[in-house]
């Protein structure tokens, strides 16, 4: 009779895994590459440029990315307006330079993404960002109806959000040789 209702926690984590592993090789690079870059875990330039363009790349994300502590600390406790613009504005500026690097192809590779990089309190808002983001001119209209055909009327309509954190953080994994292996 006195059964939790909470999943175990590694249940969630395989749930998790399994979602990361469904997305694109190159979507789930990016997701490491950014984690790396958003949450300061390594050195990003050095694991994961492979040239010029990507040096660049890396750079300009580490730039946008300076503002996620001040994102992380302004998401808002509720509802209220008035808690909403100093959040969402720059949210939305940060997710529309991702959404812009061709990499994260739907809502559930920006939400992954977005409540590692923000936390669990950040997912009612994730939405609206995206829908706002995948919104704007910077990117091609096909672009932009892909990405908006991709969030589900689940998702945007959702009357409540879990405030559960997400355990599975996806890491930068060395390639084994396995023909060496015995």
């Amino acid at each position: 009779m006195g059964t939790s209702a909470r999943p175990a926690d590694g249940a969630i984590t395989l749930a998790e895994l399994r979602e990361f592993a469904s997305f694109p090789a190159a979507t789930q690079r990016y997701i490491r590459r950014s984690l790396d870059i958003g949450l300061h875990r390594r050195d990003a330039m050095k694991l994961w440029s492979r040239d010029m363009v990507e040096e660049a790349s890396i750079r300009a994300q580490a730039r946008i990315y300076g503002r996620l502590e001040e994102i992380k600390a302004r998401v808002p406790d509720d509802s209220g307006l008035d808690q909403m613009e100093p959040f969402m504005a720059p949210l939305v500026t940060v997710s529309a330079f991702d959404l812009g690097q061709d990499r994260l192809c739907s809502f559930s590779a920006y939400r992954f993404l977005y409540e590692r990089l923000l936390g669990a309190g950040s997912r009612p808002w994730l939405p609206g960002a995206f829908c706002a983001a995948a919104s704007l001119p910077h990117l091609h209209p096909e672009k932009r109806r892909a990405l908006l055909q991709s969030i589900s009327e689940a998702a945007a309509t959702a009357v409540g959000w879990s405030n559960r954190e997400p355990t599975f953080y996806p890491e930068w994994v060395e390639k084994v040789d396995l023909s060496k292996a015995n």
